[in-house]
């Protein structure tokens, strides 16, 4: 940060640290211990760039994780023009996390890092409704995410799952940062 940014009390985002992504498998065994079960899905939402290198680099991402045939992967679009990339991977928390992994490293390596929204990783509630388990690029931290319904979110089963995995991932303390994920192809 230069001088005018501290006068001007502008800030760098902090850096995303996609290794972070790898202390997801422990959150999930402390949500299965809690009643949850974990899908084998998730997704990396991603901003539009303009031109062709961000489809090449979303072409490659994908490819990269299809060579392990355990893993599917399905390009969509949410309600909001975000795209996503969704990979599924059965009972196998930590082959999903990497497989995120490649697919954030990917696209940050070519250049589209500021364009990375966020990753998920999705369970059933005890409720039978979906949870996301939510990591913010530009923050570095998580929070849970359970739509119900019309847009709408169970405030209390999201307040239970922080408490749940804060001692696995960073979680966000900022609660008006918890956004809700409306139309994500993974959680509806």
């Amino acid at each position: 940060m230069g001088f005018l940014d501290s006068i001007l009390g502008r800030s760098k985002p902090p850096q995303a640290d996609l290794d972070i992504l790898f202390q997801v498998p422990q959150a999930v065994l402390s949500l299965e211990a809690q009643g949850f079960t974990f899908t084998g899905s998730g997704g990396v939402c991603f901003r539009d760039v303009e031109g062709n290198a961000d489809n090449v680099s979303v072409d490659e991402a994908e490819q990269l994780v299809r060579l392990d045939g355990a893993a599917t992967v399905e390009r969509s679009d949410d309600d909001f023009g975000f795209h996503w990339i969704t990979v599924t991977r059965p009972g196998d928390a930590p082959g999903l996390c990497t497989d995120l992994h490649a697919v954030n490293s990917g696209l940050d390596q070519a250049g589209f890092g500021s364009s990375l929204l966020c990753s998920t990783v999705v369970f059933t509630a005890p409720d039978g409704g979906p949870l996301g388990l939510v990591y913010l690029f530009k923050r570095g931290t998580f929070y849970p995410f359970a739509p119900r319904g019309d847009q709408k979110r169970d405030n209390a089963l999201e307040l239970q799952v922080r408490g749940a995995v804060a001692n696995d991932v960073p979680v966000e303390s900022d609660l008006s940062r918890w956004l809700a994920l409306w139309g994500a192809p993974h959680l509806s």
